[in-house]
């Protein structure tokens, strides 16, 4: 889930940023996609707006979903028997796309639109189906990137303290780990031995 929230952050959509991953039986990625204009249409030149009286100047008529884009791009010959993970609930038109394309199950983060008929359609196609969908239980609440580490010092030490437990719950071992950054595995081995 956290690349399909990582996807959505390229989206320029200013009021729904939306990423989908998808994941095959092994659990590697095949594909990622976000919502977003088509190739070609520039994001400058249509509108983001869904509340204008001119229905031509309203987004919907122009925005690619995430989950559509996700299929689009996937980097192997289908996407049969894959999980999809989605920020948001699949309407009815990613729906039909999903199932024709053979996924199997939907992961999503909110279902914020579950009482428009969009949503309702989307569910009754894929029960129908046999789609499975399920809500999302992050494990964290966020998760950091931090660009910097890689420009860290060659000969800085990382230093990790893990604890471990034994059977006895009055006896615990703190166990210190250095990771040199950028030594080779022999040298980084030789180390442990020593």
């Amino acid at each position: 889930m956290a690349t399909a929230v990582l996807a959505a952050k390229r989206s320029k959509d200013p009021c729904t940023k939306v990423g989908a991953c998808i994941v095959n039986d092994e659990r590697r990625i095949v594909s990622v996609g976000y919502n977003g204009m088509p190739i070609g249409c520039s994001d400058k030149d249509f509108p983001w707006t869904k509340g204008s009286s001119n229905p031509l100047e309203n987004k919907k008529f122009y925005v690619c979903h995430a989950e559509v884009n996700a299929i689009l791009n996937k980097n192997c010959s289908d996407v049969k028997n894959c999980t999809m993970y989605v920020g948001l609930f699949p309407c009815n038109e990613c729906a039909k796309v999903i199932i024709q394309s053979g996924i199997k199950t939907i992961i999503y983060m909110s279902d914020k639109h579950a009482h428009k008929n969009k949503t309702i359609a989307a569910k009754k196609m894929f029960d129908a189906t046999g789609v499975i969908y399920r809500k999302y239980t992050p494990k964290n609440e966020k998760i950091i990137i931090d660009f910097t580490s890689i420009d860290k010092n060659e000969v800085e030490q990382t230093h990790e303290k893990s604890s471990v437990s034994t059977k006895n719950p009055n006896i615990h071992i703190q166990i210190f780990c250095c990771i040199y950054v950028n030594s080779s595995f022999s040298s980084f081995s030789r180390h442990l031995r020593n």
